[in-house]
Order: C-alpha cells, then sequence, then structure tokens
C-alpha cells in the first residue's frame, strides 16, 4: 500500500540498505583495524573479526533478497540486479568462502602465522581471505548502488499526466 509520499515500502529499504553499509564500514574500517592492533595475537584478532562477519554476510542475504523484491514489484531493473549482487555476494562469501577458510586454518593446526610464508595452506589462506574481503567490497558497491537507486526513485517526480475530470471536461 503506498503511503502520501509514494513510497510504498522503499524507505525501509532505504533505512536498511543504509544501515547495512554503516555496520559494513564499521567492520571493515574500525573493528577489524582495532581488532588487529589492540589484541595479543592475529589470532585472537581473526577469531573476533570471524565472529562478526557471518551476521554481516547473512543481514546482507537477507537484505539483497528483499530490496530484490521490493525493486522488481516496483519494476525497477537496475536496482533489482543491484540487489541480487548483494544477495550474492553475501551468500558465496558466508556459504563457500568462510567454510574453506576454517578448512584451511583447521589443517594448518595452530596460527597460520607460523605456517612458512610458501606453505600452501598459509598461500590458500591469504587467497581466501583476499576473496572474502572482494566479497564484502563487491557487496558494499552493490548495496551503495541499491541504496541509491532506490533512493532516486523514491524523490522523482512522478511523471506528468493529464486527466480528464468533470471539471475540464
Amino acid at each position: 500500500m503506498s503511503g502520501p509520499s509514494g513510497l510504498d515500502g522503499r524507505f525501509a529499504v532505504i533505512v536498511l540498505l543504509a544501515a547495512w553499509l554503516g555496520a559494513t564500514i564499521i567492520v571493515g574500517a574500525v573493528v577489524a583495524p582495532a581488532a588487529f592492533a589492540v589484541l595479543p595475537s592475529r589470532t585472537l584478532a581473526g577469531a573476533l573479526v570471524g565472529r562478526v562477519l557471518p551476521p554481516l554476510f547473512w543481514s546482507g542475504l537477507a537484505l539483497g533478497l528483499a530490496a530484490a523484491v521490493a525493486a522488481r514489484r516496483a519494476r525497477r531493473r537496475s536496482a533489482f540486479a543491484a540487489a541480487l549482487v548483494l544477495a550474492l555476494a553475501s551468500v558465496v562469501a558466508q556459504g563457500v568462502v568462510a567454510p574453506r577458510i576454517e578448512t584451511v586454518r583447521e589443517s594448518a593446526g595452530g596460527p597460520i602465522d607460523a605456517l612458512a610464508r610458501d606453505d600452501a595452506r598459509r598461500v590458500a589462506f591469504g587467497r581466501l581471505h583476499g576473496v572474502s574481503v572482494a566479497l564484502l567490497g563487491l557487496a558494499g558497491v552493490a548495496a551503495t548502488v541499491t541504496l541509491f537507486l532506490t533512493a532516486r526513485a523514491s524523490t522523482a517526480s512522478p511523471a506528468l499526466t493529464f486527466r480528464q475530470s468533470p471539471d475540464h471536461g
């Protein structure tokens, strides 16, 4: 149902996308660097960040799907596509990459940093970590695009229409 401003649910999508982006920025720009700066080991810092990321990725999946449904209903193809990218990047990061990172961590039998730099497990961990960071970045870009397109659609003036009214024949 459309309210007086015609936002019909877009306001909720806008607020949720903005909140998710804020959380993503805080985790990537504040929490992760702070954890690695102040905790006594990189293993502990990685464990902390590893506990923060799953809710971020799962909520990114849910939000991406919700935004995609809203965009689809409103026939906004670009916003629909961007929202699907947000959902897909989130689910791949959490459902595919994170379990592989955990498998590598377990096979190392101790801190990744204790492995030789050319150890296949350390190399695999570094590559998977890079993929995870890239997917979070992609999800952030997709969320930003979805937010922008949804907000733009919410503020666009409706097309001029001429209606026949009883006063004007």
